[in-house]
């Protein structure tokens, strides 16, 4: 790939990222017992790709895995990929794309979905909570936003970098995968270093466990009644959340406010001073109501520790018209102006595709993501500003080390 070569190696788990400068040659170990990208600062930008097995026996998926880790190893050091027998003689590779640029945190986790344990040959068990999420009310689902064999998480602080990863670990599957959907997506850089704010302007991920603590690892790593294989494992949610960013801007900022149950400004709850402060459930304010209201988005989704490593995303005009059912573009000029407002055409806007890429990683998917939406699914006042049109889940494979491949616990 040829990022760089000279540079600082950080252990994959519990890091902190030491620099989102572009120019940084911080480079994270794919080694340990958890993979690399999920007790690990958040990257700036990810691309999500999920691929269906054209394997169909386990001898041929340790072979892919283990192809795939070669070129995992490789390129997170900034090293140029294996080469592989398919490219024709005097095909150069790699491309130059990433040639000057340093892996800058780069991470790919790898997770496997539900389809893969029916494959002949693998002696794994599968994980005790992984199966297709349920559909839930108000979902717009499209499904060719969702599903999957296999899941690549590939992160970074330069786009480039997780455009040229992305293309190295492609390379790797004719024969082995098809790929089956693609997201991309990004992650402000607070210049206080603060937390990232979403398309709606709300500070986004206030209440993740810390890195580093025992309610990290009681939240997210596998359960002791999983198979053996999979301890160090976890399980990823992946729901993509088209943001009515329109509907929203013509929205009074109060109202706002009280829809999340957060001051957007800062991003203290409604009964607090500061963003990390503890909301107060219990108060009411002088008219004998709650202050965050019966409805509001972090009540309703209080309860339901998991981690967060969501990004914003921006697709323009580009995928909102793919379809869905309940089509997700029915009546997308309907919120309110001021009184007086003449009739206009509205250029477009509600057929925008803006939103999050939430990802939400949790050792027991049914008491942790599940319960929570179906809870916010009930009675959200947010949900009249999103639409959930995208949903997958995998297991998160376990680390591996330096004599291993990425699932050789499983196959």
């Amino acid at each position: 790939m040829g990022f760089a070569t000279g540079r600082l190696t950080l252990p994959n788990a519990e890091t902190a990222r030491l620099s989102a400068d572009p120019g940084a040659a911080t480079t994270i170990s794919p080694f340990g017992a958890h993979q690399a990208g999920v007790a690990t600062a958040q990257q700036q930008y990810v691309t999500l790709v999920a691929a269906d097995l054209a394997v169909t026996d386990a001898v041929s998926l340790r072979r892919f895995l283990a192809d795939v880790s070669r070129t995992i190893v490789a390129i997170v050091r900034g090293e140029d990929t294996p080469p592989s027998s398919m490219y024709p003689d005097g095909a150069v590779t790699p491309t130059d794309f990433a040639t000057g640029l340093s892996p800058v945190g780069l991470t790919v986790t790898v997770g496997v979905g539900p389809g893969v344990f029916a494959l002949p040959g693998v002696a794994g068990e599968a994980p005790r909570r992984l199966r297709p999420l349920p559909e839930f009310t108000g979902d717009h689902l499209d499904p060719r936003w969702g599903g999957g064999d296999l899941l690549f998480q590939i992160c970074a602080d330069d786009p480039q970098v997780v455009s040229a990863a992305t293309r190295a670990v492609r390379a790797r599957m004719p024969g082995s995968a098809v790929i089956r959907w693609t997201q991309s997506g990004f992650l402000s850089s607070p210049h206080d270093g603060g937390t990232p704010r979403n398309m709606f302007g709300h500070k986004d991920g206030t209440s993740n466990p810390r890195i580093g603590t025992r309610e990290f690892a009681d939240v997210v790593w596998a359960l002791p009644d999983e198979p053996s294989w999979f301890r160090g494992g976890t399980y990823l949610v992946f729901r993509k959340i088209r943001m009515l960013t329109a509907s929203w801007d013509l929205t009074a900022r109060d109202e706002q406010d009280a829809v999340i149950g957060r001051r957007r400004g800062d991003g203290a709850p409604l009964t607090g001073k500061g963003e990390f402060d503890a909301p107060d459930l219990d108060a009411v304010g002088a008219d004998g109501t709650p202050v965050i209201a019966a409805d509001g988005h972090i009540r309703r989704a209080h309860g339901f520790p998991m981690l967060r490593r969501s990004y914003t995303y921006d697709y323009g005009f580009l995928t909102a018209m793919a379809g869905g059912s309940p089509d997700p573009l029915k009546h997308p000029e309907d919120h309110p102006h001021a009184p007086g407002t003449k009739d206009h055409h509205h250029g477009g806007h509600g057929k925008l595709d803006v939103g999050l890429l939430f990802c939400a990683y949790g050792n027991d998917p049914d008491r942790q993501f599940i319960a929570a939406q179906t809870r916010l699914a009930e009675n959200d006042r947010l949900n009249r500003f999103i639409q959930h049109t995208g949903s997958a889940i995998f297991a998160v494979l376990p680390g591996f080390g330096e004599d291993g491949y990425v699932g050789d616990t499983l196959v």
